[in-house]
């Protein structure tokens, strides 16, 4: 009986398990020198505030915000085109001279409020 055969296919099937196995090793030792990376960059931040350091309310209590009504502010009409510097530079709105605060028109609201609308 020929054994030739059976020693090929011995050597192939101890070859074809050792390749994942160093496979699985390389990545392994990547992932150890991942966490290890990992561990030095963490050792060089600085530590975390401690409970006295975190920032605390300011004496005269939380801060407030402030309510102003703008107005559309126009860009004057002129033959010639106007450059950025002619042009305000507060977004497009000033301060409104009435303080009373816009409000919809009766019946009117957002879409899909369920208000009686405009017949």
């Amino acid at each position: 009986m020929d054994m030739e055969w059976t020693d090929i296919a011995i050597e192939e099937g101890v070859l074809g398990g050792i390749a994942p196995f160093l496979a699985g090793l390389v990545v392994v030792a990547m992932l150890i020198g991942a966490f290890w990376l990992g561990a030095r960059v963490r050792a060089r931040e600085p530590r975390p505030p401690r409970p006295e350091e975190q920032p605390r309310m300011p004496e005269g209590g939380p801060v407030r915000e402030e309510r102003v009504n703008r107005e559309p502010d126009e860009i004057p009409q002129s033959e010639n085109r106007l450059t950025p510097y002619e042009v305000h530079g507060n977004m497009g709105t000033r301060p409104s001279e009435s303080k009373k605060r816009r409000r919809w028109s009766k019946g009117g609201g957002s879409f899909g409020g369920g208000g009686l609308g405009a017949h």
